[in-house]
C-alpha cells in the first residue's frame, strides 16, 4: 500500500438478539418471525367468523363541501338508528390533469392546464339493522355525489 492510498473499513452491522421464549409458557402455537419459532396464537381477523355485518359505503364527489355535508346526513342518519360507525376515512383526492393548447396555429406552445379533483370518503357501518338500511336508501343526497354501496 503506498501513501496514496487509504484503507476504508466497512461499518460492522450489529446483530439484534430475539428474546428465546420458553415453550411452557406458550398456550396457543405461532412462528415467531425471526427465529421460526413458536411464540403464540394469531387472532384472525375475519368479520366473518365473529358474525359482524358491516356495510361499507364509498363516496365520491367533485366538491369537498357538498360531499361533508352529505357524509354528514348518511352519519345523522345511522345514528339515529343506533348504529355503529366507523369513519368518515378520507381517502386520497383522485387528481385528472389535463394540458391543452391555447392557440393552434401561431403560439402553439402556449398552453393551458385544467385539473378535475374527486374528493373521496369511506364509512363502516358495523351490524346496520334493517330500519338503517332502509333509512340510508331513502335518503335524497345532492347532485354530483356518487355512493357505492357494499356489504361485507
Amino acid at each position: 500500500m503506498t501513501t496514496t492510498e487509504t484503507k476504508t473499513k466497512k461499518p460492522r452491522v450489529a446483530k439484534t438478539a430475539v428474546p428465546k421464549i420458553p415453550k411452557e409458557k406458550v398456550s396457543n402455537p405461532v412462528v415467531h418471525e425471526r427465529q421460526g419459532k413458536v411464540v403464540g396464537k394469531k387472532e384472525k381477523s375475519s368479520d366473518k367468523e365473529d358474525g359482524k355485518v358491516v356495510l361499507r359505503i364509498r363516496v365520491r364527489a367533485y366538491e369537498s363541501k357538498i360531499l361533508d355535508s352529505s357524509i354528514k346526513q348518511i352519519m345523522d342518519t345511522a345514528v339515529r338508528h343506533d348504529a355503529v360507525i366507523v369513519g368518515p376515512v378520507p381517502l386520497p383526492t383522485e387528481i385528472k390533469k389535463y394540458t391543452v393548447n391555447r392557440s393552434p396555429f401561431i403560439y402553439k406552445n402556449a398552453r393551458e392546464q385544467f385539473e378535475i379533483r374527486v374528493h373521496k370518503r369511506l364509512i363502516d357501518i358495523v351490524n346496520p339493522n334493517p330500519k338503517t338500511i332502509e333509512a340510508l336508501t331513502n335518503l335524497s343526497l345532492p347532485s354530483g355525489v356518487d355512493i357505492d354501496v357494499k356489504m361485507l
